[in-house]
């Protein structure tokens, strides 16, 4: 009766009974664990998701800032007196390209803004100022003895991101307030 006790094969089946009740105890804890993970992951993904949007709408709000603005300073330039009116006038007309630059796209095709609202100036005079100040009745002590500059820079819109044109305009009305203030 010498039945060899094969005690590898013991061990080996003590050991996989083993891992099975473990494995058994501790899968509960593991999904809870993963399913924790999983709603903190989708939570973060849909915070970055709404952080993403956001980030759009204030780029969108930002653009559109800084365009009005731009318009708005070369009406002035131009000599416009009722900026706000000719503005919405104009808003519609003049869109930004890909490459930031500001362009009006018309029946004459693409046109740089300063060059289209500076034939909307000269297409509609009734935006500047009066030729002759005053009008029937005034006396010379009532005329304006100032001069119309339609070139005002705002300290607010210089910014690193003007193009060309505008910074040599901003350089030329700070030259020309610089000139006036030394007669």
């Amino acid at each position: 009766m010498e039945e060899t006790v094969n005690v590898h094969a013991i061990v080996q089946q003590a050991i996989d009974e083993y891992m099975k009740q473990d494995t058994v105890r501790r899968e509960p804890a593991y999904k809870a664990e993963l399913h924790e993970e999983r709603r903190r992951r989708e939570q973060l993904e849909k915070r970055l998701n709404e952080m993403a949007e956001e980030n759009k709408r204030s780029r969108a709000l930002a653009e559109e800032a800084q365009r009005s603005a731009t318009i708005r300073s070369e009406l002035q330039r131009l000599g416009v007196m009722k900026v706000d009116l000719a503005y919405k006038a104009v808003q519609d007309g003049i869109q930004r390209t890909e490459d930031g630059r500001l362009v009006a796209r018309g029946d004459s095709g693409e046109l740089p803004a300063s060059e289209y609202l500076a034939r909307f100036v000269q297409d509609n005079p009734e935006f500047l100022p009066a030729r002759i100040p005053g009008g029937s009745g005034v006396t010379g002590a009532q005329k304006s003895g100032g001069q119309v500059t339609g070139g005002t820079v705002d300290l607010d819109q210089i910014n690193p991101s003007m193009s060309k044109e505008e910074l040599e305009r901003v350089r030329q009305e700070i030259l020309r307030v610089a000139q006036q203030s030394l007669r």
